[in-house]
This record gives structure tokens, sequence and C-alpha cells, in this order.
């Protein structure tokens, strides 16, 4: 009888320790502006504040306010220092507007000033990825579209808009809508307009008002971290 009773503790704690396993949020940050430019000897990342006067002469197509890889660098320190991250539980894709797809380590820790995370950007977009100092792990890949590839199988994909018509309370709905398995949340990264991809299952929005990406992002790990039980 004994025997039989730590059979089934010892079943149930494997199936504990494989539901936690599956746990994973993805965050996809979609329609980032990373793009790097050449200015006299220099390639720079393109952005509204340094290059507006190069935007209004060679970029017509772009509003002057659109350069804005901040918003991308904004979104990564909230992602990338959230407790979420540090329990293995976040994997964070980005997609930029020119259709590169980027692959980030959990275990990158991104610069604190833009300066430097432009830089990082720039040396990312030449080389097609950024390796530890000891040269054995890849902190950051440029990797093959689609992305829908990169998702695991039959994993939720939910989108967050401003204009969406279903407002939910962000951790209501991750708790009436998730246990242990992974799921797709796709945040845009740019400062105006809808997230338009066609590999979104769902679309919502989580407040009445107007939200920063960067404040998105943390909504949404804030909201896992409190259903998985990560403090």
């Amino acid at each position: 009888m004994e025997g039989k009773n730590e059979k089934v503790e010892v079943n149930s704690q494997v199936e504990k320790t494989n539901s936690i396993a599956r746990r994973k949020l993805i965050v996809v940050l979609e329609g980032c502006h990373l793009e790097i430019i050449k200015m006299k000897d220099n390639y720079e990342l393109l952005n509204s504040d340094d290059h507006a006067t190069y935007m209004k002469k060679k970029r017509k197509r772009d509003a002057p306010g659109d350069a804005r890889p901040d918003i991308a660098h904004q979104c990564l320190m909230s992602l990338l220092d959230s407790p979420i991250n540090k329990a293995g539980c976040l994997q964070v894709y980005i997609h930029t507007v020119d259709n590169v797809l980027i692959e980030v380590n959990p275990s990158i820790r991104i610069p604190r000033t833009f300066k430097r995370f432009a830089g990082l950007m720039v040396q990312l977009l030449h080389k097609m990825n950024i390796k530890s100092a000891d040269g054995k792990e890849r902190l950051l890949s440029v990797i093959k579209n689609p992305i829908e590839q990169h998702f695991p199988a039959n994993s939720r994909r939910v989108g967050m808009e401003f204009s969406a018509e279903k407002l939910v309370e962000i951790g209501d709905y991750v708790e009436a809508n998730f246990k242990d398995e992974p799921v797709v949340f796709v945040i845009g990264g740019f400062s105006h307009g809808d997230v338009k991809v066609n590999y979104i299952e769902e679309t919502i929005s989580i407040s009445s008002y107007g939200l920063s990406a960067s404040v998105t992002c943390s909504k949404v790990c804030n909201a896992f971290e409190k259903h998985w039980g990560i403090l």
C-alpha cells in the first residue's frame, strides 16, 4: 500500500514538473523600426531625433516621427528585466518593418542607454548575430521568416491593440484562458497604429487609455507572473 502511495506521489511530482516546463510566454515586438543608414563614413541606427533632415529628404514616405527604435529599446528592458524572464518562462522575438526577424536570448543584458543600444543594433544588422564575450552563446540572432515556424505547436496567438473591440482586464483574461501551455502575445513596437499580421487568432485591448508599448509589455508579464506564481 505504501508503495502505491509513493508511486502516485512520484507520478504527481513528475506531472507537476512537466507542467511547469511547458510554461512559456512568447512576446513578439511587431513592426519595430530598426534600420541602419550610412552617414558620411559611419553606419547609424535611423531615428527621428538624430536624422530628421535625412528623413525629410530621402524618406518622404515615412512620417518624421515614425523612426522610433527607442520603443524597441524600452520594451526589451521591460521584458528582459522582468521576473518571468529570470524564471526562464519568457521568449522574445523582434520583427521589423523591413521584415527582419530577430531572436533574443533571454540571458542578454540590454544596454541601459539608447546610444549603446543603437550601436548594438548596427552591429547586429551587419553581422547577423551578437555573441557572448566567450563566444559560446548567441545573444541576438537574425533568423529566417516566417515567424510562425518558431512558435511551439498549438500555441495560442493573441494580438494587442488599443482599438480592439474586446476590452479585458488582463489578469482576469490570462487566468480564464491559459494554464501551463505556451502562448504568444503580439505587441506593436511603434508609436501609433495597429498590428497588422495574419497569424493572430484573437485581438484584445487591455485599457480604455492608450498605453505605451513598454507599459503593455509590463502588464502582460505581470499578469502571467501572478498566474504562474512567479515572485
